[in-house]
């Protein structure tokens, strides 16, 4: 589990791809690297990947096709950046929300602004999931903990503070650029409850309607 605050933006030192999946490298400060082992769960970009190897300050992660297409790993190369989080330890303060790492879908890039006086970012997600998304509820995006500030045709807009701007990658975004979605499980839970429920009491009342 994570708790959507990143710890440290680090660039890929290595993108390899292989038959069926992609190995990516990266050279973690001592902070991230603090009895961090091989088996670890680390949240890259929001995705839940596991350490695959360590050599040094280098480590190593493994992504499959599945995992490739689902996400927009499948864009990086070596030198991008990218947002990182060590999963969360027992009893540490929970700053953000807690997230999976479990990406549901991409979203892409419609707009962002990065003026001190409002700074914004805008994308578009696919409706099948747009659906679960509110304003004023959370939202895991490439990993970080945001709140939702409006929901409109599926577009997304979230005001970014300074510190999120500083501690991620969200400033360097284009339009057109992917984001890793994980949206709130438990909304996605209670919104799918209540829409079988009245799908099933219209169904019954059409049913009696009928006799």
């Amino acid at each position: 589990m994570y708790t959507g605050i990143v710890k440290a933006v680090r660039p890929l030192t290595g993108v390899t791809p292989y038959a069926g999946h992609t190995q990516f490298a990266i050279d973690f400060t001592d902070e991230l690297l603090a009895d961090l082992k091989i088996g670890a769960s680390v949240s890259v970009e929001g995705t839940c990947m596991t350490v695959a190897g360590l050599a040094g300050p280098r480590v190593t992660f493994e992504a499959m096709s599945a995992t490739l297409n689902r996400t927009n790993l499948r864009r990086f190369k070596s030198g991008d950046v990218v947002n990182i989080e060590r999963s969360a330890r027992m009893n540490e303060e929970v700053g953000g929300h807690l997230m999976a790492g479990h990406v549901a879908t991409t979203a892409e890039v419609v707009e962002l602004s990065v003026r001190e006086e409002g700074a914004f970012i805008r994308f578009h997600v696919p409706a099948k999931w747009a659906k679960y998304i509110f304003p004023r509820g959370f939202l895991g995006v490439n990993g970080c903990s945001l709140t939702v500030a409006e929901v409109e045709d599926n577009v997304v807009t979230i005001n970014l503070i300074p510190e999120t701007l500083r501690q991620t990658t969200f400033a360097s975004y284009q339009p057109g650029d992917l984001l890793n979605i994980e949206v709130d499980h438990q909304t996605v839970v209670l919104f799918d409850v209540v829409e079988r429920t009245i799908a099933g009491s219209l169904s019954r009342i059409s049913a009696a309607a009928l006799v």
